[in-house]
C-alpha cells in the first residue's frame, strides 16, 4: 500500500523524535512537493523537529524513506478543486491518494473532511500508533507514551489511551 502523508502526521511523530516509526510501518511514504515546502517553512519558523528531515528524504539522500513526489497534471486540475480552506499540501495529498488509491495521512480536521467528502482513504497518528502496537513494534505503553508527548506538544488527540482502539478494525483514526 502506498502511502502520502501530509505535514501534520510527520510534525507529530517528528516532534516526539519518533519519525522513523512511520518508516517502519509504512516503508517508504510520499511527500507532494507542496509537503515539502510546509516543511521548509517550518524549518525557517524554527521548528527544531524537522532539521535534520533532509537525512530521511529521497532525492536528497540515496537510502531515503520518504520520497518527493509531483502531483500529475490531472492532479493538478483535481487540487484546484478542493476546498479552498486548505493548504496547498492538504490538497495535493488528497488529490494523490484520490488519483492513484493511495492512503493519505493527515491530522488535519478539514483536510479529513474533504477526503471522507471525496471517499479517499485516510489515517492520522493515532492510526500510526495503534499500527505499531497492532504490528509489533512498539509495545502499547510506549506508544501511548508517544501519544500523551504528541499532546502535550499541541496535537488535539480524540483519544487519549490507544487500547481503547487496538483490533477495532479500519476505522478511521
Amino acid at each position: 500500500m502506498s502511502v502520502v502523508s501530509n505535514t501534520t502526521v510527520l510534525s507529530n511523530f517528528a516532534s516526539v523524535g519518533q519519525l522513523a516509526v512511520l518508516r517502519h510501518i509504512f516503508g517508504s511514504v510520499y511527500l507532494p512537493a507542496e509537503v515539502f515546502a510546509e516543511i521548509e517553512d517550518a524549518q525557517r519558523e524554527g521548528y527544531a523537529f524537522f532539521a535534520d528531515i533532509e537525512q530521511h528524504i529521497f532525492p536528497f539522500t540515496q537510502d531515503g524513506w520518504l520520497h518527493l513526489v509531483s502531483l500529475t497534471e490531472t492532479e493538478l486540475r483535481l487540487a484546484a478543486t478542493l476546498s479552498a480552506g486548505l493548504h496547498r499540501g492538504e490538497r495535493s495529498c488528497i488529490a494523490i491518494a484520490l488519483q492513484r488509491n493511495w492512503l493519505m495521512l493527515t491530522d488535519d480536521r478539514a483536510a479529513r473532511a474533504e477526503a471522507r467528502l471525496r471517499q479517499a482513504r485516510f489515517s492520522g497518528s493515532i492510526g500510526c500508533l495503534v499500527l505499531a502496537v497492532e504490528r509489533g513494534l512498539v509495545p502499547l505503553a510506549q506508544a501511548n507514551g508517544w501519544l500523551e508527548a504528541m499532546i502535550a506538544q499541541g496535537y488535539y488527540a480524540p483519544w487519549t489511551d490507544l487500547s481503547l482502539l487496538i483490533n477495532r478494525g479500519p476505522a478511521e483514526t
